[in-house]
């Protein structure tokens, strides 16, 4: 398996522009889910193939077996959520860059000539930091939602492709072979251990996201409530202040 490092600098950047549950649920992508794989699941399933047997000697038997009992190893199956799960966020990651590089760029022109248009930097600060609101925070919950579809579509994909448990035995009966084949699988019960581990991190992962949505959008209707409900005039000769709501 490839080195995380790439993908775990990107992610680390989106710490400081997620919410708090966005940040729990980095820190176990990053612990529970890519160190575990890189660090024990990935040595575990080496011998996946190689000591995957088969009580018979017909050419192309065993081979055939492998592919039905494992049409994608868990390993290449859990990078593949891995990646899926966080091209959403660093799709937003991306909406962020976009956004602190437009006001900074503003901030600039703004310090150097007088403000004519009455344009001022609404999402981010001086430090880059953003303020979750407005588009960027259409932009969040569409990442949210995203990782969301994509959590339940490899969490039900993977009990379609071979459930949640492996069986010491596996009985074929695909062509070359003759008859039905007995297959033995290497170390069924500590993989079916770290399959469960993976499956419940993934459930974790999932109710984060979920949680996280409902908390965005009880956020964003209480933020539309409240501008419904404004009626004072604010003379235009005020300062502006930030917003939490936009």
């Amino acid at each position: 398996m490839g080195d995380w490092s790439f993908l775990s600098t990107l992610l680390d950047k989106v710490q400081t522009h997620s919410t708090v549950i966005g940040k729990v649920w980095l820190t176990v992508l990053f612990v529970f889910r890519i160190l575990v794989l890189g660090a024990a699941v990935e040595k575990m399933w080496g011998d996946e193939q190689s000591k995957f047997v088969c009580n018979t000697k017909q050419p192309g038997c065993e081979n055939v077996c492998y592919d039905k009992a494992f049409p994608i190893s868990h390993v290449r199956f859990w990078v593949m959520q891995i990646i899926f799960v966080s091209t959403p966020t660093l799709m937003y990651l991306g909406h962020v860059m976009l956004i602190v590089h437009k006001e900074n760029k503003l901030r600039r022109h703004l310090q150097s000539q007088e403000n004519q248009t009455g344009k001022v930097p609404k999402y981010s600060d001086e430090r880059g930091k953003v303020q979750i609101k407005g588009n960027l925070l259409g932009s969040y919950l569409v990442n949210v939602f995203f990782k969301i579809l994509f959590e339940t579509a490899f969490i039900v994909g993977q009990y379609y492709l071979y459930g949640f448990t492996l069986e010491p035995m596996f009985v074929c009966s695909r062509k070359p072979c003759p008859f039905h084949v007995e297959c033995y699988i290497s170390r069924p019960t500590e993989k079916t251990i770290f399959i469960i581990f993976m499956l419940v991190i993934a459930c974790v992962s999932l109710f984060l996201n979920v949680a996280e949505m409902f908390h965005l959008i009880c956020t964003r209707l209480r933020c539309g409530s409240g501008r419904n409900h404004k009626h004072q005039v604010i003379p235009m000769s005020s300062d502006l202040k930030k917003e939490s709501c936009a």
